[in-house]
């Protein structure tokens, strides 16, 4: 990539098969001068292995490239081997500026040791409606100077350990029912109304976010025709116009439902580039990926895509690879430990009670309901497994395990009222049926999306997520050995 010549593939993010570089992929990337590629948890093995990869790929790809991947914290880690950030919300429950940047550059020296200069976080997307189907806890709270606080904290952490932030999903995914990943959403405000609430934290981290992913979501008020990701109002006017911003607009993959239902590759590749966008995100097969680096040749040629905006975004990309060179890092363990250390410390933190909600006594009788298994959305993780919920419970003297097919549609029948205290632990995202309401919980532990506790009428416990970390603090709170004195960033009366 160091010849001046321009190449599409030097402004296109694709993904790789496997958990190791084959010859026919690298020949691909280097061929083709691809830019950049992300990492998903189909590509990562042991740490080792990780490291070897993303050796292969700056290889492959040149002193230039970017490795993304997304490391939010919560649910939507892809990375497990490295400390386990708490979500956004449970950092929006604890509020506290120096306790999110010390986050933010936790993760990010666990990136670095693996090889990787940039990641797709934090989330500027208020979450101010609870039937949110993709976001909730990913966000840091429904409000904005809250959000915005607390992202600019995480971020000056992650950029201090030199690991590239890339905030999400602009122009606002909070206020959504319908997950663009499978659907295409609509927000149907005025500009003003944005302005009020969901673009304050874009306007006000313009200056400091290296980095901007959008959001296929259509906002028919302001371009009816287009999501965000391929709209001149949008990215052109709104975006690069308005707020000024001049770092590097990564779309939100094209292989999604929202955009390539209606558009396919190779037009919104050519829109989004049109629109505003530096880099087209396109996972999928080689041939795929072949028909975005075809379509930017093809605009290129019809007049469609203007050479001088094109060598502007691989400007923006060459100063973001610039600044977070990809290397790989030392780990000492005295670090890795303390960063762990502060993970664990900061879910237990995090932890919030609600209606009054007390741990049982460990000779209590117990039923704990659970889904039997929640396999992964592809966003996020799969669900906490029957196992792992099992050993939340490993202090009581008399448990039985209740698995039921999907906690969304339980109903009060299948959950018998017969003297044993009976606890829900919900290790799935969706909101519950009505049905479920007149079941018989005597106790909800809430451990990934928090507005569940608006579907029952029954103490609750919110740990907000269920990694390592929030389960050892939910453990303790239920043994007696641990507070739940955090406060929701939502509402959830």
């Amino acid at each position: 990539m160091d010849d001046n010549t321009f190449h599409p593939g030097q402004l296109v993010m694709v993904d790789i098969p496997g958990q190791s570089l084959d010859a026919d992929t690298a020949a691909f990337l280097r061929d083709h001068k691809i830019r950049a590629v992300c990492l998903f948890r189909k590509n990562l093995g042991s740490e080792q292995e990780i490291r070897q990869l993303t050796a292969d790929l700056r290889a492959a790809m040149g002193e230039k490239a970017l490795i993304g991947i997304d490391q939010e914290g919560g649910s939507v880690i892809r990375a497990l081997s490295v400390p386990q950030a708490p979500a956004a919300m449970a950092l929006g429950a604890i509020d506290d500026e120096a306790t999110a940047e010390a986050i933010g550059a936790a993760v990010a020296r666990g990136l670095r040791y693996l090889g990787i200069n940039w990641n797709f976080a934090p989330v500027l997307d208020i979450n101010n409606n609870p039937a949110n189907p993709v976001i909730g806890e990913r966000s840091f709270g429904e409000d904005a100077e809250r959000v915005t606080r607390l992202a600019a904290a995480w971020m000056r952490g992650s950029l201090r350990e030199g690991v590239a932030c890339c905030v999400k999903h602009f122009p606002g995914h909070g206020d959504t029912h319908v997950d663009s990943h499978h659907a295409l959403p609509t927000v149907d405000k005025t500009l003003e109304a944005l302005e009020a609430l969901e673009l304050k934290p874009f306007r006000a981290l313009a200056g400091i976010a290296p980095a901007m992913m959008t959001a296929h979501i259509v906002y028919p008020q302001i371009d009816p025709d287009h999501p965000a990701t391929l709209s001149k109002a949008i990215l052109g006017e709104l975006l690069r116009d308005s707020i000024g911003y001049q770092g590097v607009v990564i779309t939100d993959a094209l292989m999604m439902k929202a955009v390539f239902d209606r558009f396919g590759y190779a037009r919104a590749s050519v829109l989004a580039l049109q629109a505003g966008a530096d880099m087209p995100l396109a996972q999928g097969s080689k041939e795929e990926q072949q028909v975005v680096l075809d379509a930017i040749t093809g605009g290129l040629a019809d007049g469609s895509l203007s050479m001088q905006a094109l060598l502007t975004a691989r400007r923006r990309l060459d100063t973001l690879a610039e600044a977070y060179p990809l290397i790989q890092a030392e780990y000492a363990a005295e670090q890795r430990a303390a960063d762990d250390a502060l993970m664990h410390a900061t879910w237990a933190k995090a932890l919030c009670a609600l209606d009054g909600a007390e741990a049982p006594a460990l000779s209590q009788p117990l039923r704990v309901i659970t889904q039997a298994s929640v396999i992964s959305d592809g966003v996020s993780e799969a669900g906490l497994p029957v196992e792992r919920v099992r050993a939340l419970f490993a202090g009581f003297a008399d448990v039985e395990l209740l698995q039921l097919p999907s906690l969304p549609n339980m109903k009060a029948g299948e959950v018998p009222r017969d003297g044993r205290l009976n606890v829900l632990v919900s290790n799935q995202r969706k909101r519950y049926g009505e049905a479920a309401a007149e079941a018989a919980i005597d106790l909800h532990l809430a451990i990934w999306n928090p507005f569940q506790v608006l579907d029952l009428p029954a103490p609750a416990v919110i740990s907000w997520g269920y990694a390592d970390g929030a389960m050892a603090a939910l453990r303790a709170w239920l043994e007696g050995r641990a507070e739940a004195k955090a406060q929701a960033p939502v509402t959830l009366k």
